[in-house]
């Protein structure tokens, strides 16, 4: 068995810029969800079994309480955000799982669900379908990250080729380079190369020496950024929670939950509503092609 697990949040932006505007009559903007819907109906129709999709159901989460400057949602275009239920309730048509979240990010949930599906004996792998590089952590074992866009497979190696450290050390690295698309700056002078090579002999943040001197290897800067790092210890480890994948968000007890079985009732209105009256009748000789 093979769990795919969807970045919601990712897909529907994805789309939103991606593709063509699409009004309905009622001038309501549904490009986005239609390319979501037609996504993830895809990745059924070429044989996916097991499926999870996890959105931001409201974009504020629990880690907006622990810095000030993290992302809110207030720059995401209306056009956007009016889409967010939209296409979860589209997906749950569908039949496929959605994690909604609330306290928690998309991020969470699927690194949670990942570490449920991969505990399973049945499980063979486990796919985290977003390029997010927050969910490099969660690489390891049955679980990998999976590139749609690229039809690139990320393991465990290609996170060490990619930022110069395994994926334990990912929060770390992040904490020390910052991470703009979620809004908390990093410490200055720290960069991709510095952190890569430090956290690459030291792998977390509490296990690098205080004084540079005590560091065996050499980086440029290093009694520099030394300084910086035992200054800002209290914000570097603030930045590492606010980077670490949260295991506990809610999603499912078991895989189970993840097969899909066809399309509710529901799926013809709301097919209807954004357009897209084709998505019926794939689901129907899907659902056909499974059960013959």
């Amino acid at each position: 068995m093979q769990v795919h697990l969807v970045d919601g949040t990712y897909e529907l932006f994805r789309h939103h810029f991606g593709a063509p505007s699409h009004l309905t009559d009622d001038g309501k903007e549904v490009a986005a969800t239609r390319g979501v819907a037609g996504s993830v109906l895809s990745m059924l129709e070429d044989g996916a079994t097991h499926v999870g999709v996890a959105t931001d159901h409201i974009i504020p989460s629990f880690r907006n309480d622990l810095w000030a400057g993290y992302k809110d949602g207030a720059e995401v275009d209306p056009e956007l955000l009016s889409q967010f239920d939209l296409v979860e309730d589209v997906l749950r048509a569908l039949g496929v799982a959605v994690f909604a979240m609330v306290e928690y990010e998309a991020d969470d949930a699927l690194g949670a669900a990942a570490r449920i599906a991969a505990a399973d004996h049945r499980v063979e792998r486990v796919l985290i379908c977003t390029p997010d590089k927050d969910l490099g952590q969660c690489v390891g074992g049955k679980v990998f990250q999976f590139d749609r866009r690229k039809e690139q497979l990320i393991g465990v190696e290609e996170v060490r080729d990619k930022f110069g450290v395994g994926p334990e050390s990912i929060p770390d690295y992040l904490a020390l380079v910052g991470d703009t698309a979620d809004g908390f700056p990093g410490l200055p002078g720290w960069g991709a190369k510095s952190a890569g090579a430090v956290l690459a002999r030291y792998e977390h943040l509490e296990h690098i020496p205080r004084d540079s001197h005590d560091w065996d290897l050499t980086v440029r800067g290093a009694s520099k950024l030394a300084m910086t790092l035992h200054h800002q210890r209290d914000e570097a480890f603030l930045f590492r929670e606010i980077a670490t994948i949260a295991y506990d968000a809610p999603t499912v007890e078991s895989v189970d939950e993840l097969e899909w079985a066809g399309p509710t009732a529901d799926l013809p209105a709301l097919a209807e509503a954004i357009d897209a009256p084709y998505l019926v009748p794939r689901c129907e000789r899907l659902l056909s092609a499974r059960n013959g």
